[in-house]
């Protein structure tokens, strides 16, 4: 069996259908395999950013491991800020770069570098095939650490002559490690002694809630604790349900609004959240000295890694929020149920005030023009399908998009976890090829969109189906924003440098055309929902470009 049969035969023993990739000279041998294989489906992405975006989103809303295929250093160069967010989202891919033959790197060929170095800071293992009898151990090593709680990226470098050569080739087997570790029985019974005597108790809600499948066992806990629960700063997923009565949205990345949400509680259950990674520096510290701290995660590393844990366990939240739910249950005396009745009471009135008042001020902007952030995520939040899935990439313009769009189950909702912008639009390509019942609708900024529009000729390409809205204020708002927050000059002259995308406009509607996608602007709130469920109803990508309000000062 040749080396570029045997890889392909071995993606297949590990359940994957589609390879993202973008071919140059050492992909050959792989791109001839393709050609006479019938099973494997490859999706070309038209720069290395687009396609990890693409198998990012894909391996979140399928759970299966993604395929990437680059092209040597410069590919997996271009692929790297998009691997950053991969990563930080614990997306499981398989990156794969081809490299030359290795009778011939000696020379340090054109293109040539050391590429497992290159790609280690951000996949969980990184390596190069050097013979062909170790291709099946290594592919299937690298399956399993991708998938492996906690699960991301790994990294493999394919060269030319193991993928060329032919001999005796033994494929083994895949191996999956069980992702439900049950936290340690004794952690399990601390924690449920803590929050047994908790007065004013907090839960937030990480990805490893959706990702675990666990918005079941997080409502039933928040519910015996009457514990209002958050999401964390930059959710890559619905880790909870935004329907629920407890749900209070997503917490800003700001040390000062942080802190005084948290100054309100006595016990916070982290289960799975990031805490924090924050956006600013400050002198205000976000977590108070005397605020308790139960933490749940399925990556040792998180527990206790900025604030130290009363209790720290490590286990998946699906497997092990039932025995804490159940010990908390057995401690708690009909006074601390009666309490925990209270709490939730409040909580839901506090929730189903805070959701309302957001309605409310969103409403009243409706009829302004340009069209304003909120205004059309309350819009689009009302007209939207059941089992729409959104995919967030607006940015500066998302503020409130948990509270204003129904997200309930946890495939319903992505966003840019890493930060690195230009994730979007790929994403949702991604997210769709996954999700290929389920409308998807993308809110991305303009920004964001020029990173990777690339993306929109494989949406025109392979027909997929997904409603591109361009959130365009004309400017790198996200930044204004920022700046403003650190009460520089610019503001003051209301003159930021380097942030404006203006003086040519960008016409995203005739860049959208020409990558073959069908696109129209918007002139308000109304024409932008119905073009967005004119797109709903089609089999074709649509691209809306919505002038967005450009004020620099956040809502």
């Amino acid at each position: 069996m040749s080396g570029k049969r045997a890889f392909l035969e071995l993606l297949k023993q590990e359940g994957v259908d589609i390879i993202f990739g973008n071919p140059g000279t050492t992909e050959l041998p792989l791109m001839d395999a393709l050609a006479v294989d019938n099973e494997l489906r490859y999706v070309l992405g038209l720069q290395e950013a687009a396609v990890i975006g693409m198998a990012d989103g894909y391996a979140q809303a399928s759970g299966k491991l993604a395929v990437v295929n680059l092209h040597v250093t410069p590919g997996l160069g271009n692929a790297m800020g998009m691997l950053y967010d991969a990563q930080k989202a614990g997306s499981p891919l398989l990156v794969t770069a081809g490299q030359h033959d290795q009778d011939f790197n000696a020379t340090e060929p054109i293109l040539w570098a050391d590429l497992p170095p290159i790609a280690r800071p951000l996949v969980k293992w990184s390596a190069e095939v050097h013979r062909l009898a170790d291709l099946p151990r290594l592919v299937h090593r690298a399956a399993k650490t991708a998938l492996a709680p906690p699960t991301g990226p790994v990294f493999l470098s394919l060269p030319g002559d193991i993928l060329k050569a032919e001999g005796e080739v033994d494929l083994l087997a895949p191996t999956r490690v069980a992702p439900r570790l049950r936290g340690d029985p004794a952690a399990v019974e601390e924690a449920a002694a803590v929050l047994a005597k908790a007065q004013r108790p907090l839960i937030m809600a990480g990805d490893a809630v959706a990702q675990g499948n666990a918005h079941a066992e997080v409502a039933e806990l928040a519910e015996l604790l009457g514990a209002p629960v958050y999401t964390e700063f930059v959710p890559s997923t619905a880790s909870f349900p935004s329907s629920h009565p407890l749900f209070r949205g997503a917490v800003a990345r700001l040390q000062a609004p942080l802190r005084k949400i948290l100054e309100q509680y006595d016990v916070l259950l982290s289960v799975g959240a990031d805490l924090f990674t924050l956006s600013l520096p400050s002198d205000i510290e976000p977590m108070p000295k005397d605020l308790t701290l139960v933490h749940l995660d399925t990556d040792p590393w998180e527990l206790g890694k900025n604030y130290p844990a009363k209790v720290a366990i490590l286990g998946d939240p699906k497997a092990t929020l039932p025995d804490i739910t159940k010990a908390l249950g057995e401690r708690m005396t009909s006074g601390a149920r009666g309490a925990a009745r209270e709490r939730f009471e409040a909580a839901k009135a506090a929730a189903l005030a805070e959701r309302e008042a957001l309605k409310t001020k969103a409403r009243a902007m409706a009829g302004q023009t340009p069209v304003q952030p909120l205004a059309l995520l309350n819009a689009v939040g009302e007209m939207l399908p059941p089992g729409a899935v959104v995919i967030d990439e607006a940015v500066s313009s998302s503020v409130g998009i948990r509270s204003l769009i129904r997200s309930d189950d946890p495939q319903s909702f992505y966003g840019l976890r890493g930060g690195g912008i230009g994730w979007g639009l790929p994403a949702a390509i991604g997210v769709k090829l996954a999700l290929p019942e389920r409308p998807v609708v993308a809110l991305v900024g303009d920004g964001s969109a020029m990173y990777t529009c690339q993306a929109l000729w494989t949406a025109a390409h392979e027909r997929i189906a997904v409603v591109f809205v361009i959130l365009n204020n004309t400017s790198y708002r996200i930044l204004k924003q920022r700046l403003t927050a650190q009460r520089g000059l610019a503001a003051q002259v209301d003159r930021f440098v380097g942030m404006e995308l203006v003086d040519p406009a960008i016409d995203y509607v005739g860049l959208a055309r020409s990558l073959g996608i069908a696109a129209e602007r918007a002139k308000n709130l109304k024409e932008t929902t119905d073009l967005i469920a004119q797109g709903l109803k089609s089999s074709a990508p649509l691209l809306i470009d919505v002038p967005m309000e450009r004020n620099y000062k956040p809502v």
